[in-house]
């Protein structure tokens, strides 16, 4: 009562005051009330622009498929409708493939490249898939998990016998390649595709404006065969679009194809968190129409916004970057190199990632199982790296390594769920207490978990004493 009685007090004599409140009141509804008109106006205006892009352009699906082939994908609506077209109204998985396209790729090669000294990339999609995405978009849980199947990956195609996994498209297009994507992931269901040829990729990364990344080392190659020049400095800078195809196609190091990999996992998470904000929302009618010759799908362009829309707002620390676990094959194994997928570690990560039964038995999360490898991005004291391993080994960490530096300066710690096992991640960060997890696969290919040590580590006053685990 004392209180209500002495702002009645206040507001009676001082009645200046009481009209300042007023008239903030009256502005700020007023500043709402635009917002609002302002958002609504926005989004209004996309889903115009992208609603017209259906109508009036190039279909979005440029294959033909069959019945059966359709039969592959899940026909239920993954939007809602009215009002609510722009919302994504169930966990969707999307098979992304990029295309990259040359002349003896596809059946009926231009014969006008007959006399170039070079191979130049084609506009089809009707060759090797080199990059392929599972991608599960997931309301429920707020969460977007990114799947990187390596293109070299043996596995049985359907009808074709054990081959790489990228020449399912060649035989089979979108719908034979889905279908070999569920089976090695034991079962998964797949929603939509989409596919996607360099020529567009390039474009697209002009269209949003370039993207920041770091370059972790001097890459130099040339092939003029695959039509293939890069010339990249390292360090940290601004890419244009065919810059950032160098880097992402750039493979000629001692991680091959899943060093590439994690060189595309980078430049997606780069390109998220600068490109996913409402002011490249109002953008995507321009950048469709830009890059809608090089993609095929079967999206509507309405279940595309929905998509995007949802990315949009997905926390950052929300968004995973998985890799089908597995080795390289040893060399004379086989007739060709494969990247050899590790059955009983996909079913793991499916079971906990993609909700799919595992009938395999879940790996241990023991803290003694866990591979641990530590890089150090910042050159710190030699003797305080050891001092963190005895320190991990203490707290029941007993298989802890030090692995090649990582080239990017950070400015923060990263401990990066390697095998995608974040809950083991985040105990090793409370166990530290600095850093933040990553789930993604850009950390040492042998590790469970790596550290990669930034200027954070530097600050502590004292040598980490690791909490020892129960």
């Amino acid at each position: 009562m004392t209180i209500q009685r002495t702002s009645a007090q206040e507001d009676h004599t001082n009645p200046s005051k009481n009209n300042n409140n007023s008239q903030n009141s009256k502005s700020g509804r007023w500043l709402w009330f635009w917002v609002g008109m302002s958002g609504i106006a926005m989004v209004s205006a996309t889903a115009g622009a992208l609603l017209a892009v259906s109508l009036t352009s190039t279909p979005l699906m440029q294959a033909s498929l069959s019945p059966q082939e359709a039969a592959v994908f899940d026909s239920d609506r993954i939007s809602g409708q009215g009002l609510r077209f722009s919302q994504l109204t169930r966990p969707v998985n999307i098979l992304v493939m990029g295309m990259s396209v040359l002349p003896p790729d596809i059946q009926n090669a231009p014969t006008e490249t007959k006399n170039l000294r070079y191979l130049p990339q084609v506009n089809s999609f009707d060759g090797l898939a080199d990059v392929m995405l599972l991608i599960k978009f997931d309301p429920e849980k707020k969460k977007l998990v990114m799947l990187s199947v390596p293109r070299d990956t043996r596995t049985e195609i359907e009808g074709y016998g054990i081959k790489k996994i990228n020449a399912a498209n060649t035989h089979g297009g979108p719908a034979l390649t889905a279908k070999t994507v569920s089976n090695l992931l034991d079962g998964v269901g797949i929603d939509r595709y989409i596919r996607i040829n360099v020529l567009g990729v390039g474009k697209l990364i002009d269209a949003l404006g370039g993207v920041t990344v770091y370059v972790p080392k001097n890459m130099k190659y040339q092939d003029d065969s695959q039509h293939l020049y890069i010339n990249l400095k390292a360090g940290k800078q601004h890419l244009n679009g065919d810059q950032a195809l160098q880097l992402l196609r750039y493979r000629h190091d001692e991680n091959g194809d899943i060093g590439r990999i994690q060189r595309q996992q980078m430049v997606m998470r780069a390109l998220m968190d600068q490109s996913l904000n409402p002011a490249t929302l109002a953008q995507l009618p321009k950048i469709l129409d830009v890059v809608k010759e090089h993609i095929d799908t079967n999206l509507t362009v309405e279940e595309l916004l929905a998509l995007v829309g949802y990315g949009a707002r997905t926390n950052r620390s929300n968004m995973q970057m998985l890799m089908v676990p597995g080795r390289f094959s040893e060399k004379n194994e086989f007739d060709a190199s494969y990247w050899l997928p590790n059955r009983d570690r996909i079913a793991a990560m499916m079971a906990e990632n993609f909700e799919v039964d595992a009938p395999h038995e879940q790996r241990s999360t023991d803290p003694g199982s866990l591979r641990i490898a530590i890089q150090d991005s910042i050159g710190g004291d030699r003797s305080k790296v050891r001092h963190l391993i005895r320190s991990l080994e203490k707290a029941g960490y007993r298989n802890v390594y030090v692995s090649k530096p990582w080239g990017e300066p950070l400015e923060v710690t990263h401990i990066v769920a390697q095998q995608g096992d974040g809950n083991s991640a985040e105990s090793i960060r409370n166990s530290l207490g600095f850093g933040e997890v990553r789930v993604e696969s850009t950390g040492n290919l042998g590790s469970d978990v790596t550290i990669q040590l930034g200027k954070d580590w530097l600050q502590q006053t004292l040598p980490v004493e690791v909490s020892p685990q129960r």
